[in-house]
């Protein structure tokens, strides 16, 4: 009988990898944890597909079965949590509102992510990253456009769970559009301050979707 492991998205045990696919796996995550560390420390833009095989000790060749593109390589982890966000959102129970099912999933993300990326690369290495993002052109650029290709994805899903048509009823793309909103906020100011720990951006979101039901349906009027 296959050996097995527990994931650590839904804790269910699933089949262990045979010794080829961890292999496999093992280079790709060394290939993942020496491209952030470069882009990291010398910059994305300044970092060669050549700089990041051969701190991985593998060939460009090699880079190429694993990576179509230092940006793809750049946002592997970052997939890696969307999906994991979007999973917890389809297993929100169907009653629930769909702003309450998108907070839950949040936290219910925040519980289980971090062992998750430590599966791959460092999670203070992913972290930081972050910042990088921030402060380059074209990795913002990217990350704008991921963020709005997510959005979408979980409007349907939100749909979906709604019995919705999402192109006939804006609810669930305004809803999530909202949600998107607080969390790019929080990221610009986590990745400009002190502390890039999970930890951190994880309290910053929760004080900010605090404030987002009051500040959309209270009055703002202060006199």
């Amino acid at each position: 009988m296959a050996d097995t492991a527990v994931t650590a998205g839904n804790g269910q045990p699933v089949p262990r990898p045979g010794l080829r696919e961890r292999k496999k796996q093992r280079t790709r995550d060394t290939l993942l944890r020496s491209a952030l560390e470069l882009f990291t420390e010398q910059g994305y833009e300044a970092t060669t597909v050549d700089d990041i095989a051969d701190a991985a000790e593998v060939s460009q060749r090699t880079f190429f079965r694993y990576f179509a593109s230092k940006e793809e390589a750049a946002f592997f982890v970052s997939r890696l949590a969307e999906s994991h966000f979007v999973d917890a959102v389809r297993r929100r129970p169907p009653g629930e509102a769909p702003l309450d099912a998108l907070r839950q999933s949040l936290v219910e993300s925040w519980d289980t992510i971090g062992e998750a990326i430590e599966q791959l690369v460092p999670l203070e290495l992913h972290m930081r990253f972050y910042r990088v993002i921030e402060s380059t052109p074209a990795l913002l650029a990217a990350h704008l456009r991921r963020a709005t290709e997510l959005e979408e994805r979980i409007a349907r899903v939100i749909a979906d769970r709604e019995h919705l048509d999402v192109d006939a009823d804006p609810r669930p793309r305004v809803v999530v559009a909202v949600f998107g909103a607080v969390i790019r906020v929080t990221e610009r100011i986590w990745s400009a301050g002190d502390d890039v720990s999970l930890a951190a951006l994880r309290e910053l979101n929760t004080a900010y979707l605090d404030q987002v039901e009051p500040a959309l349906t209270g009055s703002w009027r202060t006199d």
